[in-house]
């Protein structure tokens, strides 16, 4: 499974346009409406894609893979076509390029790693101090409780936004 984020307004415009299984049906052989903006459906060597926009306006997807037979120079080229129109499915089914939506990925693992961070941090700055306030180290418990919460919900800027507060809680 795999997430992009996507452009903002993107999805309102596609909506106009008849949706995520109106973008696949143009890049992919078989597609099915699974629901609201997903789809299933397949084409050559993706066997199976699954697809839809989550509550937050990223694109999940999960694709599987078969390889082509690499001594069939006919079977090479339909998987280099298959390559060819998920690439152009993500670009504007996301509004992103292959680099920006690399990009924007780093950008979202580096969301996760501060916040995790910023618990390790705190956790360990609270052990080692034997002054802070009760009420600061109840504030605390309650943002890395929902820190953890936003990392297990896969909302890394709201789990980075409250590392920040709780960075801030005990430099202050």
């Amino acid at each position: 499974m795999e997430r992009f984020d996507v452009k903002r307004g993107l999805i309102k415009s596609l909506d106009s346009e008849g949706g995520l299984v109106a973008l696949a049906s143009r890049f992919f052989e078989v597609v099915e409406k699974t629901g609201n903006n997903s789809f299933s459906g397949s084409h050559g060597i993706m066997t199976s894609i699954d697809g839809h926009y989550n509550e937050s306006g990223a694109l999940i997807v999960d694709v599987t893979n078969v390889p082509p037979n690499f001594d069939d120079p006919d079977s090479v080229k339909l998987a280099m076509d298959a390559r060819k129109r998920w690439t152009q499915f993500l670009d504007e089914a996301t509004g992103y390029n292959s680099k920006q939506r690399g990009d924007k990925a780093k950008e979202w693992a580096k969301k996760a790693s501060k916040a995790k961070s910023a618990v390790s941090a705190a956790r360990h700055f609270m052990s080692m101090s034997n002054n802070l306030d009760s009420d600061v180290i109840s504030k605390a418990e309650e943002l890395i409780s929902e820190i953890e919460m936003a990392l297990e919900a896969n909302d890394n800027t709201k789990a980075a936004g409250r590392g920040e507060k709780l960075n801030k809680l005990l430099t202050s």
